[in-house]
C-alpha cells in the first residue's frame, strides 16, 4: 500500500534554488471548507485517495448542507471534508484540525471556533470583499484585525492565482474560477508531498468529454504545486510516512461505508448463489447504495427505483417471495413508512434485509447529518409483537462484514433483519483490505422442493410453517415450484399448515415461536478488552461510536488509568454472554448518539444501571470529549 511521492516533471525547483525543510510528523488532520458550490468534498475526496495510494492510515469525515444549493457565501451553505491520516493506526477523523482551507469568509466563520492555537489557516483573500464579510456577520476583516493571531495564517489569493495559470486555456473566466480548488489541493498536496499522477488521472477521465475543462483543472493542480514550491510564505513542508505497521499483509483500497455496504451485499448475493434484488426509493444518506448497486448488473443485480418508501420494500418482499435476496434501503423516515410491510415479512417469514442509513430526526430533521436515533424504532416500530434481528457496523469498512452477516441471519434464520449504519459510517472512509473469496462465509440456502409432512392418512404434502427443529426457520418455497402451493398474506396462520387462523392459542404459539426464532440465533459472544482485568468502569458502545470510543480508552489506558471496553455488532439478540459481562463490572457507561436508547434496553434487559453518555449535535464523538467523560467516572 505504498507509493513513491512525486511531482509532476515540470514543476521541479531551479538549480540553485534554496531547499525548503521538511519536516516528519506522526499524524495531521486536515479539513477543507469552502461554499457549497467550491468542490470541496470532490478537493477531500481527492486528497484521500492519494493519502490511501501513499499508505497512511486515514478516516474522513465529509460534512455538507441539505440543501442542493444552499445560498452562496452565507453560513448555512458551508461544506467541509475532515481527513485524519497519520503513520500509525487511527480510529477518528480527529477532534480538531491541524489545517483549515477556508474558501470564502463563512467558511472561514464556521470553522475556526473548531481550531487549537497554532493550526495553520489557509485563506482566499480574493473571497474576502466587504459584502462577503458582512453576510456573515464580519464587522472588519478577520485577517486585519488581530483575531487570527493565535494561528499561524496564510493569506493566498486562489482565485486570482488560479485565473493567472488558466489565462491560456481558453476557458471564460467564470469557468477558470471553478478549478480554485484544484489549486488549493495541489498546493495542499505539495505541503504534505502527496502523489499526484493519480488526481490528473482522474480529472481527465472525470472531464473526459470536456478535454479543455480537464486541462484547466490539471493546470491548476499543477500551480497550485508550484506556488507552494515556490512561494515564501510556505518554508515548510510535511512529510507523514506510510502506516506500514498498521496493516496486515494483502491489497488494500479506500472505501466509504455505502460502498463497502454495497460490495458485501453483492458478495452476499454471490455466496448465496441468489440474485440480488434491491427495492429502494432515495434519500439521504442511503442513496448512494442505490447508485452502486445499479452498476453491477453483471453480478446478477436488479435494482428498482421505486416510487415511494412504500412501493420500495413491497416489491423487495415480492422478490424474497420469488427466491432471491432482497434488500431495501432507506433512513430514518423511511424506515417509519415501511413499517407495516416489515411486520409482513414477520409474519411471512420470509429473509429480507433493512438497511437503515440513520440520520438526524424526527420528521426530515438533518438529512445530511448523522445520528443514531432508529434504534428503538428498528426494534419496536411495528404493530403488534414483531420481532427482527438487529446488527451494526462499527466502521466503514465494516459496512462490508456486517451486510454478510445480516444477510447470514435472513437467510439462515427466514427472517427481515435491520442494518444499522448511520451517516458518519456511510459518508466517512478508511483503508480496507478486500478479502480473499475463500475467506467469505457460505450463505447457499436449499429451497423446498417436495412434501415435507405426512398426514394421520399417510398423504404426503406440503406445510409452509413446518420448522427446522435447530433454527425455527420455516421452508422457503419458490412460487411455481410443483405441489409446494401455499398461501401467503398478513393474517395470522395455523402453525404448520399455514391455513388462516384465529385461534387463541395458536396466535400465542405463533407469537412466542416467531420470538424464539430471534433469540435463538447464533451471535458471537461479546469480547471484552480488558488488558489488566483490574478494571472497575466498563464503556459500552454500538455502531459507529466504536472509533471515538476506542480513541479515548486508548487516552485513557496511556495516562494509566484501567478501563475496558466492549462493543456489540448484534443488539437484537444480544450476545449471550452481555448479562455476565455487564455484571463483572462496578460501573456501565454508554456513549450514544441518541438520547439513551441501548441504554435503556440494557437496564431492562440486565437489571443493571448503565449510565449513559449522549449527544444528538448531527456530528460523531470526540475522543478527548468521551476520554473526559470516562475519567470522570472512573474517579467518581
Amino acid at each position: 500500500m505504498t507509493s513513491q511521492v512525486s511531482s509532476p516533471a515540470d514543476q521541479q525547483p531551479s538549480p540553485g534554488s534554496p531547499a525548503k525543510e521538511v519536516r516528519r510528523l506522526e499524524r495531521v488532520i486536515i479539513r477543507f471548507a469552502g461554499d457549497s458550490g467550491d468542490g470541496m468534498q470532490l478537493t477531500g475526496d481527492r486528497f484521500t485517495s492519494e493519502t490511501a495510494t501513499f499508505g497512511n492510515d486515514l478516516s474522513t469525515l465529509p460534512n455538507f448542507p441539505a440543501e442542493i444549493r444552499a445560498p452562496a457565501g452565507t453560513l448555512p451553505g458551508v461544506s467541509s471534508f475532515q481527513l485524519h491520516f497519520a503513520d500509525h493506526d487511527i480510529l477518528t477523523p480527529g477532534d480538531a484540525p491541524d489545517v483549515l482551507v477556508a474558501m470564502n469568509p463563512a467558511a472561514l466563520k464556521a470553522n475556526i471556533g473548531d481550531l487549537p492555537r497554532g493550526a495553520e489557516v489557509i485563506v482566499n483573500t480574493d473571497e474576502f470583499t466587504k459584502r462577503a464579510m458582512a453576510k456573515v456577520g464580519y464587522a472588519a476583516s478577520p485577517l486585519e484585525d488581530g483575531s487570527l493571531d493565535a494561528y499561524r495564517v496564510h493569506p493566498v489569493p486562489l482565485t486570482t492565482l488560479t485565473i493567472e495559470a488558466l489565462k491560456d486555456s481558453g476557458l471564460a473566466r467564470r469557468d477558470a474560477e471553478r478549478a480554485k480548488n484544484m489549486f488549493a489541493l495541489g498546493l495542499l498536496s505539495w505541503m504534505y508531498h502527496r502523489p499526484t499522477e493519480g488526481t490528473e488521472s482522474f480529472l481527465r477521465r472525470k472531464f473526459a468529454r470536456k478535454p479543455q475543462v480537464a486541462e484547466a483543472n490539471v493546470a491548476a493542480f499543477r500551480a497550485g504545486w508550484n506556488f507552494g514550491e515556490t512561494t515564501e510564505d510556505f518554508a515548510v513542508s510535511y512529510e507523514v510516512a506510510p502506516a506500514s505497521a498498521a496493516f496486515p499483509p494483502g491489497t488494500y483500497r479506500n472505501i466509504s461505508g455505502n460502498l463497502a455496504l454495497s460490495y458485501g451485499l453483492i458478495a452476499a448475493s454471490q455466496q448465496a448463489d441468489l440474485p440480488l434484488y434491491l427495492g429502494s426509493y432515495p434519500i439521504t444518506p442511503a442513496s448512494d447504495i442505490l447508485h452502486e448497486l445499479s452498476r453491477h448488473k453483471n453480478f446478477g443485480v436488479r435494482t428498482f427505483q421505486a416510487e415511494d418508501e412504500i412501493a420500495g420494500i413491497g416489491a423487495a418482499l415480492g422478490a424474497a417471495f420469488g427466491g432471491a435476496l432482497a434488500v431495501t434501503t432507506t433512513s430514518g423516515p423511511g424506515v417509519a413508512l415501511k413499517s407495516e410491510t416489515i411486520g409482513l415479512a414477520v409474519s411471512l417469514e420470509l429473509p429480507l434485509l433493512i438497511v437503515d442509513i440513520q440520520r438526524g430526526g424526527p420528521s426530515t430533521g438533518l438529512p445530511t447529518k448523522t445520528e443514531q436515533a432508529d434504534l428503538l424504532q428498528a426494534m419496536y416500530g411495528r404493530n403488534g409483537e414483531a420481532p427482527v434481528p438487529i446488527v451494526a457496523p462499527a466502521t466503514p469498512g465494516d459496512c462490508f462484514t456486517a451486510a454478510l452477516d445480516a444477510a447470514r441471519i435472513a437467510l439462515t434464520y427466514r427472517t427481515p433483519v435491520f442494518l444499522l449504519s448511520d451517516g458518519y459510517l456511510a459518508n466517512g472512509s478508511e483503508p480496507w483490505r478486500i478479502p480473499e473469496p475463500d475467506e467469505l462465509p457460505d450463505l447457499r440456502v436449499r429451497f423446498a422442493s417436495g412434501p415435507n409432512h405426512t398426514t394421520e392418512a399417510g398423504t404426503e404434502v406440503f406445510w409452509p410453517y413446518k420448522r427446522d427443529p435447530q433454527t425455527l426457520a420455516r421452508p422457503w418455497a419458490v412460487p411455481g415450484t410443483p405441489g409446494l402451493e401455499h398461501r401467503i398474506g398478513g393474517i395470522e396462520k395455523q402453525d404448520g399448515t399455514g391455513n388462516i387462523s384465529y385461534d387463541p392459542a395458536n396466535h400465542d404459539f405463533m407469537v412466542r415461536t416467531r420470538q424464539a426464532k430471534v433469540d435463538r440465533i447464533e451471535v458471537p459472544d461479546a469480547a471484552v478488552d480488558d488488558p489488566t482485568g483490574e478494571a472497575r468502569l466498563l464503556v459500552l458502545g454500538w455502531g459507529s461510536t466504536y472509533g471515538p470510543i476506542t480513541a479515548a480508552v486508548r487516552r485513557l489506558r496511556a495516562a494509566g488509568e484501567k478501563v475496558a471496553q466492549t462493543h456489540l455488532r448484534h443488539i437484537n439478540p444480544f450476545p449471550g454472554n452481555l448479562g455476565e459481562v455487564l455484571k463483572r463490572y462496578d460501573k456501565v457507561v454508554v456513549p450514544e448518539m441518541n438520547l439513551g436508547q441501548l441504554a435503556t434496553l440494557l437496564r431492562a434487559r440486565y437489571l443493571v444501571d448503565a449510565q449513559s453518555f449522549t449527544q444528538v449535535t448531527g456530528l460523531p464523538f470526540k475522543a478527548e470529549q468521551l476520554a473526559t467523560v470516562l475519567k470522570e467516572a472512573i474517579d467518581g
